[in-house]
């Protein structure tokens, strides 16, 4: 390990690590190359903006030799992350097989078999006993390679044909591809950088989105299954538009939407007639937002027009405008209409009220509607895969922190549901043995911030015990209360998980979203301290049982509080963690830069920037004491580049006071989601939670 270190470090133009008199390994010390910027009139300096150079031997120098050093820090370790790994995996059914869902003629369904990393999608044709054909093992695509993530699965109306695409870097650069499901044969045709697909109702016909260079899906094509060469039909020029294009559940509309974090603008065409063109729905004002679907001789359109939590109201196919709108369900301040799903004859709305879903199921024909009762105080409830339009047969989702996702179907005349699978969790778990709660923190403004929390009543103390807590808040994003096996790994040993339910999230509504986001941000961060504080005041736990942990958004938020209390906290985990968040957001180059300055701002404002300067937690380092905390990036991530971490942890080095261990490690080979095989990716949680755990002083 020593020599390894000695190499990296000759490369890297620095002094050679050594060992300490304690045998203890020695981080590396990235070298201070000075680079200064203007802004604002403020002269920023940015010691470590050389680790920018992805193709450099000195950066993957650099991060090889963090590396090594987590490698050598955690190497004490090693049978306790094996521990925990088979723990966890003893709790997973290794051999299982999803639930099938009909399409057409066929059944569709995936299995995974055991010792294999990834899904095995198949089909059955006319019923459940017949054939099973294969329709893509990506065991089989993955052979030799380090990583595989699909992205596109759709097959054609008649099912004789897949549409998918594959990402063999974690960059999210998907290659689009076709496959004859008759005969196995995989076409010559392939089109890079595909983000969504839709079929026409011919079957050879499909339209496709590509991305720019900033990773901005900006262009649709038409593409006839031979051709050479593609018409485009469509390209969206401003920077803060994406594009996204889907075939309606009815088969009779291609629908594409070109939207922003503020405003949409919907563009639509007749299925049966591909060659067609498509029509707007209604030209695009900054403020609106609205989503088109079809039933029957109108369009649903689900719009914000008269309030940001969204009505829906429907308009002739003909004349689409406002003038024809009717209104179907009306704006509501406290409830949020999330999306709809529309069938033959009847269409369910997914609303959230109190933080909590909600599936109501409407008919178009009268007889008012059906709420879909849930039994747990936490739960999570979401449309499953509805592929079918005929149908009366609702299928859905439900769990919650101590109930495993379970398959249901609701059948809409008889207003009963059915239990078609409950995710089978192995080794004995008993749900009874956990307790779920919801608790509600006060921030310093006096709104009231959800807290999700579960444990095990038996190991329940009466003093403060270990606690994780886990927050995002950005984007209207709800943080699901979801059931993971993997989380009993912690509750098992008397750690409590809990979920902070902050502003910049979705849970609470549209108004939610914005109140923490642009100059508003900072309730994120405050409102997640306040519930560390609510946590820490009722006795849940104590500032040096508290463990924290966000990834992406989240790994800003935890950024941000470990800058203001660091006191608050234990230990902390940085997943993908956008840290860089001045240098990022002003530089326009970078993928989703621009669309994202609705979310967070727009720095080249000078109001912007002084308020990005207050939180930003790469700018807001200082000399003091910080908790323990490990740092966990891709080196192929196109969400949050694995130079903003690396730099982050680079400067930190040279800042944090005190004896706390503070650990990078970048996954060389995957993107923003960790490794793609699953039981890479189990070894990562074991990783990470052997870390937490061990900075707990639980490793039993």
């Amino acid at each position: 390990m020593l020599f390894r270190f000695a190499a990296l470090a000759l490369l890297l133009g620095c002094a050679t690590p050594t060992m300490a008199d304690t045998d203890k390994p020695v981080p590396p010390v990235a070298k201070r190359i000075p680079h200064v910027a203007v802004v604002h009139g403020e002269r920023r300096v940015d010691d470590y903006h050389w680790l920018r150079n992805k193709k450099s031997p000195k950066v993957t120098a650099y991060l090889e030799a963090e590396n090594a050093y987590t490698d050598a820090m955690m190497a004490p370790l090693g049978n306790f992350q094996e521990l925990l790994y088979k723990e966890m995996l003893s709790h997973v059914k290794e051999d299982d097989e999803d639930v099938p869902y009909r399409k057409g003629e066929f059944f569709y369904y995936s299995r995974i078999e055991e010792g294999k990393q990834y899904q095995i999608y198949c089909r059955k044709k006319g019923n459940l006993d017949a054939r099973e054909e294969i329709v893509l093992d990506l065991n089989a695509l993955a052979k030799d390679k380090p990583y595989i993530d699909l992205g596109v699965y759709e097959v054609s109306p008649d099912g004789k044909l897949l549409a998918y695409s594959l990402d063999y870097s974690g960059f999210r650069e998907y290659v689009l591809q076709f496959k004859n499901l008759e005969t196995g044969e995989v076409y010559a045709d392939r089109r890079e950088k595909v983000d969504s697909v839709a079929w026409a109702n011919d079957s050879r016909t499909i339209f496709y989105v590509t991305e720019n260079k900033a990773k901005r899906s900006y262009r649709v094509y038409r593409h006839a299954l031979g051709g050479k060469r593609d018409p485009m039909l469509y390209e969206e020029k401003d920077e803060l538009y994406s594009l996204g294009v889907e075939t309606t559940r009815s088969e009779g509309y291609v629908v594409l939407t070109s939207h922003s974090a503020e405003t949409s603008e919907v563009r639509v065409l007749n299925a049966a007639h591909p060659k067609g063109a498509f029509r707007l729905v209604l030209k695009r004002k900054f403020g609106h937002r609205y989503f088109v679907d079809h039933h029957d001789k109108l369009f649903y359109i689900r719009t914000n027009d008269r309030g940001r939590n969204y009505r829906l109201v429907t308009a002739p196919i003909a004349t689409p405008g406002k003038a024809y709108w009717k209104q179907v369900i009306a704006q509501r301040k406290d409830v949020m209409l999330e999306g709809t799903d529309l069938f033959a004859d009847f269409y369910a709305a997914v609303e959230r009220e109190d933080g909590l879903p909600r599936l109501r199921i409407r008919r178009y024909s009268g007889g008012g509607s059906d709420d879909i009762a849930f039994p747990e105080e936490v739960y999570e409830a979401s449309p499953a895969y509805n592929a079918e339009y005929r149908t009366t047969q609702y299928r859905f989702e439900y769990q919650s922190l101590v109930t495993s996702k379970s398959i249901y179907d609701y059948d809409v005349d008889s207003r009963t549901r059915k239990l078609l699978k409950q995710l089978p969790v192995l080794g004995g778990y008993d749900p009874g043995a956990y307790e779920t709660k919801r608790l509600f923190a006060q921030a310093p403004d006096g709104a009231r911030v959800p807290i999700s929390i579960v444990y095990k009543k038996a190991l329940r103390q009466p003093t403060p015990q270990p606690l994780l807590l886990n927050g995002y808040g950005a984007y209207g994003i709800s943080t699901d209360v979801n059931f993971n096996s993997n989380r009993l790994a912690l509750l098992d040993r008397g750690v409590i998980f809990a979920i902070a339910h902050v502003r910049g999230g979705g849970e609470m509504g549209k108004a939610w979203h914005d109140a923490g986001k642009m100059l508003k941000k900072k309730n994120t961060f405050t409102d997640f301290i306040a519930c560390a504080g609510y946590l820490t005041a009722m006795k849940y736990t104590a500032p040096e049982k508290l463990a924290i942990q966000g990834g992406s958004a989240g790994g800003l938020l935890m950024g941000a509080v470990i800058n203001m209390r660091p006191e608050l906290f234990g230990v902390a985990i940085l997943q993908v963690p956008f840290v860089d968040v001045i240098n990022t957001m002003l530089d326009s180059s970078l993928p989703l830069t621009v669309g994202e300055y609705l979310e967070w701002g727009d720095p080249h404002g000078k109001k912007a920037f002084s308020y990005m300067r207050s939180y930003s937690p790469y700018d807001n380092l200082e000399k003091k004491a910080y908790p323990a905390m490990l740092v966990v990036t891709s080196l192929n991530d196109s969400q949050v580049m694995y130079w903003e971490p690396a730099k982050y942890v680079a400067k930190l080095r040279t800042l944090k006071t005190g004896t706390n261990t503070v650990l990078l490690e970048t996954n060389m080979d995957a993107g923003h989601g960790g490794s793609s095989g699953r039981y890479d990716y189990l070894r990562e949680i074991a990783f990470a939670y052997s870390f937490m755990l061990a900075q707990l002083g639980l490793t039993k």
